[in-house]
């Protein structure tokens, strides 16, 4: 399975929104090289916002 793959392909795997993939990418510092992103960087950032999330 590929590493590095386009903001469509993460979004369709992880069952979010493009625009979202990319606004992650932008405010946590996730590097997007020619057009794509290394998929086990971007799911670590997305489980430590959800980990930095309040409970409610």
């Amino acid at each position: 399975m590929a590493n590095h793959l386009t903001p469509e392909e993460i979004a369709k795997e992880m069952g979010i929104d493009r625009d979202e993939v990319i606004r992650v990418c932008m405010k946590e510092g996730v590097p997007i090289y020619h057009g794509k992103i290394d998929k086990y960087l971007f799911q670590a950032q997305l489980a430590a916002l959800g980990a930095a999330a309040p409970s409610r």
